[in-house]
């Protein structure tokens, strides 16, 4: 049970860093403020970071990761450029991320409490993941 509940945990994170790194690039080219493009940086450092160590424990566990679910990337991209395209600023901007972070958060605790079972240092990933979605999301409050 503890492999099992690990390695669907570090699924599910995978898949939402993947959502995060996505949402990031496809915002960031819009950004017009140097300081909201320096915060999304930070925003994929981190992610980046973070998906170094998930890849390690994947591998650990001889599994590829997760794929986000095609329909929640389609409505993330539409609902991205639908919202871009009516109003290219830096707080539209901020609005998308900051509700994509907070849509991570909740669904890092849901899997978190799903999979309790899931090892150590996966769990503290998981927490690292739901910490850096929280930072990034207090970044965009002053661009709202």
């Amino acid at each position: 049970m503890i492999e099992q509940d690990t390695i669907r945990l570090l699924r599910e994170c995978d898949a939402g860093v993947k959502m995060g790194v996505a949402a990031i690039e496809e915002t960031m080219p819009y950004a017009k403020s140097e300081k909201l493009r320096e915060r999304l940086r930070r925003g994929l450092e981190d992610n980046s970071d973070i998906k170094h160590e998930l890849n390690a424990l994947l591998d650990s566990y001889h599994d590829d990761g997760k794929e986000p679910a095609a329909i929640a990337k389609g409505m993330s991209w539409f609902k991205t450029n639908v919202m871009l395209t009516v109003d290219e600023s830096d707080s539209t901007i901020a609005d998308l991320i900051t509700d994509g972070c907070n849509m991570g958060v909740k669904s890092l605790h849901k899997y978190i409490n799903q999979y309790q079972a899931a090892d150590r240092s996966s769990r503290q990933l998981a927490d690292k993941l739901v910490k850096a979605e929280e930072r990034l999301a207090n970044d965009m409050r002053p661009f709202l």
